[in-house]
């Protein structure tokens, strides 16, 4: 897609402010990561899992943010903030000792107990 399409899609990482790892009260227990912050503009955020060879220490979980949605209208001005909540459901995609939440300036990891 050409970059000045009005109608492309940009997805790009986003900071965060809070990411924890919590495990619903269901058995077998199936932990869960919830990532929240805030944009300053209307996007779609997502929790994106890395690739690996072999599963590491920490797998690292990028926050995606997207914008643009195939025409429709787009805010030209920051508005002042729009919060969001993401979560992904950790079962088989955590690293041998977590999970490494990587946003726009910083990473966090968080130690995911094992099975």
């Amino acid at each position: 897609m050409d970059s000045d399409d009005p109608t492309a899609r940009i997805e790009r990482l986003i900071d965060f402010e809070r990411a924890d790892v919590i495990t619903p009260m269901i058995h077998p227990p199936r932990p869960r990561l919830v990532v929240s912050g805030i944009t300053t503009i209307p996007m779609e955020v997502s929790l994106v899992p890395l690739t690996y060879v072999s599963r590491p220490g920490y797998r690292g979980i990028q926050v995606v943010g997207a914008t643009g949605d195939g025409g429709g209208p787009r805010p030209t001005q920051p508005i002042s903030s729009v919060p969001f909540t993401v979560e992904l459901d950790l079962a088989g995609i955590t690293g041998t000792d977590g999970v490494e939440v990587v946003g726009e300036t910083k990473t966090e990891r968080i130690v995911v107990p094992s099975d």
